[in-house]
């Protein structure tokens, strides 16, 4: 069985920056694209960014230039780099499975999840 736990998350003002942990468990994780996706309250959970097995990388276009997904395989965790950060930006941030391809696949469990919240 698959266990995510993040972390990193907290409190930042507009223009902050936050480094995201999450380890990964109970899968191969070298072979598994793996993903950042983040809740708002009120609205639905939104693909944020993917890292694929050969570190190819996908954004979506709101956090382009400002996030940035890496991967240490021998630590089996992913990692999200957040600059510039925004209010917009306020959401429970999970990882997850990604796909190859960039697009929305998560594995149907879900950890904890870290809260980042930006605010003046």
């Amino acid at each position: 069985q698959v266990q995510l736990v993040e972390s990193g998350g907290g409190l930042v003002q507009p223009g902050g920056s936050l480094r995201l942990s999450c380890a990964a468990s109970g899968t191969i994780f070298s072979v598994i694209a793996m993903a950042w996706y983040r809740q708002a309250p009120g609205k639905q959970r939104e693909l944020v960014a993917t890292i694929t097995s050969s570190s190819r990388t996908f954004y979506t276009d709101s956090v382009k230039g400002r996030f940035t997904i890496s991967r240490d395989n021998a630590k089996n965790t992913v990692y999200l780099q957040m600059d510039s950060l925004k209010p917009e930006d306020t959401a429970v941030y999970y990882c997850n499975r990604g796909s190859s391809s960039g697009t929305y696949y998560p594995w149907p469990a879900w950890g904890q999840g870290t809260q980042v919240t930006v605010v003046s």
